[in-house]
C-alpha cells in the first residue's frame, strides 16, 4: 500500500511553495515594476501581456501532450521547467537598459513557460499517484495549503526587503527562489524514488483534447473555470494600482494580500468538508456565491476605506482557497471515473490554458483601459474608473460562471 503519510505528501507538495513564491511577482509586481521603474508605457505592457500570455496559454496542451508521451522522463521534465522558471525570473527583474520591451516580453516567456511545465506536471503527479480515490482531495488540499502559504510570504517579502535593500529587493528574492527550488526538488526526488506512479496505457490515436471535451460535463466544467478564472485574473492584475492609486494605501498591499490568501489557507478544512458533505462541484458553487457577495463591495468603498477593504480580503479570500483545491479534485474524479490516466497531464494542460488565457486577456482588456482613460500608474484617480474595471465587471463575469456551474449541477443529477 503507498504511504501517504503527511510526510510523504509534504515531499510531492513541496514544490508548490516556489510556484506559488514566484507567481506574486510575475504575475502582479512584473508589471508595476517596468511601467514605474523602467517607463514602459501600461498599454504597451497590457497588449505585450496579452499576446505573451496567449502564446504561452496555446502552449500548456502541448506541454501536457509532450509530458504523456514521454511519461518516463516526468521526473526530469519537472527538473527543467523549476530550471527554466529561475531562469526567467531572475531575468524580469534584472533588466538590461537597451531593447527594455523586448527582454521584458523574452524574460516573461522563459519564466512563464518554466512555470506551466512544472505547474501541469506536479499537478499531473498529483493525478497519477497510485494511492485510494478517498485520499487524493486530501492530497490536493495539502499540495495548495502549501502554495497558499507560498503565497503568503511572497505577499510581504517584497515589502520587506524594500525596506532593507531599496530597489534591489527583487534581487534578494531571485536568491531566496534559488535555494527553495533547490530544497524542494531534493525532497520531491525522494518521493518520486519511492512512490508508485500509475503508467499510463498506450496513447490513442485519437486527439486527446478531443476526447477529454466529447464529455458534456466536462465542457461544462470547463467552461465555468474560465470565467471564473477570467473575473478572478482582473483584480489580479489590477491590486497594485487599485490599492496604491484608488485606494491610497500602498503601505497595506502587503497586510491585503495575506489576509486575503491566509483566509483562503484557513478555510481549506471548510471546503473539504463541503466536498464531502454535498459534492466538489456543489462546493466550488458555493465558493462562487460567497465571492460574488463579499467582492461587489469593493465597487461601493473610496478612498481611505482602508477598514472596509479588509473585510472584502477576508471573506472574498475564503473563496480562493475553494479555487485552488476543489477544481483540481474534480478533474481527478473526471480522471478516475473515465479511466483516462493516459490524459492526465493533457486534462491539467487544458486547466492551465484557461487560467493562463483569462490572465491574458485581463492583462489585454484591463491595462489597456486604463491608459486610454488616461490613467499614469503612482498618480491618485479616485473617479469610477477603478470600482468599474477592478470590481464590477469582475462580478458581472463570475455571475456567469454560476449560472454555467448551476447547469454542470442539473446535468450531474
Amino acid at each position: 500500500m503507498q504511504n501517504t503519510s503527511i510526510y510523504n505528501v509534504l515531499r510531492y507538495s513541496l514544490i508548490a511553495f516556489p510556484l506559488a513564491f514566484a507567481g506574486i511577482p510575475i504575475y502582479l509586481h512584473a508589471p508595476d515594476y517596468y511601467s514605474v521603474i523602467m517607463g514602459l508605457e501600461i498599454e504597451i505592457i497590457g497588449f505585450s501581456l496579452l499576446f505573451l500570455r496567449i502564446f504561452d496559454a496555446f502552449l500548456d496542451p502541448l506541454i501536457g501532450l509532450v509530458s504523456d508521451r514521454y511519461f518516463n522522463l516526468r521526473d526530469k521534465i519537472i527538473y527543467f521547467g523549476a530550471f527554466l522558471l529561475f531562469s526567467g525570473f531572475w531575468m524580469i527583474f534584472h533588466p538590461i537598459n537597451s531593447n527594455i520591451l523586448i527582454w521584458f516580453c523574452l524574460s516573461i516567456f522563459i519564466c512563464t513557460l518554466g512555470f506551466s511545465v512544472l505547474s501541469i506536471n506536479l499537478q499531473a503527479f498529483g493525478g497519477l499517484w497510485d494511492v485510494p480515490r478517498e485520499k487524493i482531495t486530501k492530497i490536493i488540499t495539502i499540495r495548495e495549503s502549501i502554495g497558499l502559504i507560498g503565497l503568503l510570504i511572497s505577499a510581504i517579502i517584497p515589502t520587506a526587503l524594500y525596506s532593507y535593500y531599496g530597489e534591489e529587493n527583487f534581487h534578494i528574492f531571485s536568491i531566496f527562489l534559488f535555494f527553495i527550488l533547490i530544497i524542494t526538488l531534493i525532497f520531491f526526488s525522494r518521493w518520486h524514488k519511492f512512490s508508485v506512479i500509475k503508467k499510463p496505457k498506450k496513447i490513442s490515436k485519437n486527439d486527446a483534447f478531443r476526447i477529454i471535451l466529447k464529455n458534456r460535463n466536462a465542457k461544462l466544467f470547463f467552461t465555468s473555470y474560465f470565467l471564473s478564472a477570467f473575473a478572478a485574473s482582473i483584480p489580479a492584475t489590477l491590486i497594485i494600482f487599485y490599492v496604491r492609486d484608488y485606494l491610497m494605501a500602498e503601505s497595506f498591499l502587503g497586510y491585503f494580500l495575506v489576509v486575503y490568501f491566509t483566509s483562503g489557507a484557513l478555510s481549506m478544512p471548510l471546503w473539504k468538508f463541503l466536498s464531502k458533505r454535498y459534492s466538489c462541484t456543489q462546493a466550488w458553487l458555493f465558493s462562487m456565491i460567497l465571492a460574488i457577495t463579499t467582492f461587489i463591495w469593493a465597487y461601493f468603498i473610496r478612498s481611505q476605506d482602508i477598514t472596509e477593504f479588509f473585510i472584502i480580503c477576508l471573506f472574498s479570500g475564503m473563496a480562493v482557497g475553494a479555487n485552488l483545491a476543489l477544481p483540481s479534485s474534480i478533474i481527478a474524479e473526471y480522471i478516475y471515473i473515465n479511466k483516462h490516466e493516459e490524459y492526465a497531464a493533457s486534462y491539467y494542460s487544458v486547466n492551465n490554458f484557461l487560467s493562463k488565457f483569462s490572465l491574458a486577456i485581463a492583462a489585454g482588456i484591463a491595462l489597456p483601459i486604463l491608459g486610454f482613460m488616461n490613467y499614469k500608474p503612482g498618480l491618485p484617480r479616485v473617479d469610477d474608473l477603478f470600482p468599474i474595471t477592478y470590481a464590477l465587471i469582475p462580478c458581472i463575469i463570475q455571475a456567469t460562471a454560476i449560472f454555467v456551474i448551476l447547469r454542470l449541477i442539473k446535468s450531474k443529477t
